[in-house]
């Protein structure tokens, strides 16, 4: 039964609102074992667009360590609670920590194709959505389908369509 209590285990906490990346840092000098999902989102001003790092879970951020240290972490400045599941503190099991980190690889490598639809965020043509027919180095030229011709746009300025159902 010690053996157990002495096992480390990945725990979920709760962030101040935009602190993720701080309390990251904090909890890493403290020599704390962390794991902060994060994926490049564009974010539009007037003027550009430009890709960031974001969480992929706001607010919420991995820690490894023995329940027991659990407590002294959670005081960490930064971290708001710690997430409790059925009164206890909740246990995120390794596998799915890998399948975070397995699925942060493969949208960090995608690439624009040929034939998917993306959406214009910048411009006269913004929110039009329409799909790549070829791809430059800092450019696509799209197939939008009310338009008579194709439009030539910014690689940067365009990002996946989702639709909604």
């Amino acid at each position: 039964m010690e053996e157990i209590e002495d096992e480390k285990l990945w725990f979920a906490l709760y962030t101040k609102p935009r602190a993720e990346k701080k309390t990251k840092e904090k909890l890493l000098e403290a020599g704390v074992e962390t794991f902060l999902p994060l994926h490049l989102t564009p974010r539009v001003w007037s003027d550009r667009i430009k890709y960031v790092e974001m969480p992929l879970f706001p607010s919420y951020i991995f820690v490894r360590c023995r329940e027991k240290e659990l407590a002294s972490v959670s005081a960490a400045k930064g971290i708001s609670r710690i997430v409790y599941s059925c009164g206890k503190p909740a246990v995120v099991k390794a596998n799915e920590i890998e399948n975070i980190r397995t699925f942060i690889e493969l949208i960090k490598g995608r690439k624009l194709c040929t034939g998917e639809e993306v959406e214009i965020l910048t411009g006269s043509m913004k929110k039009q959505v329409g799909n790549i027919t070829r791809i430059g180095k800092k450019y696509l030229v799209l197939y939008i389908p009310f338009l008579p011709g194709p439009v030539v746009v910014d690689i940067e300025t365009v990002v996946p369509f989702k639709r909604v159902r």
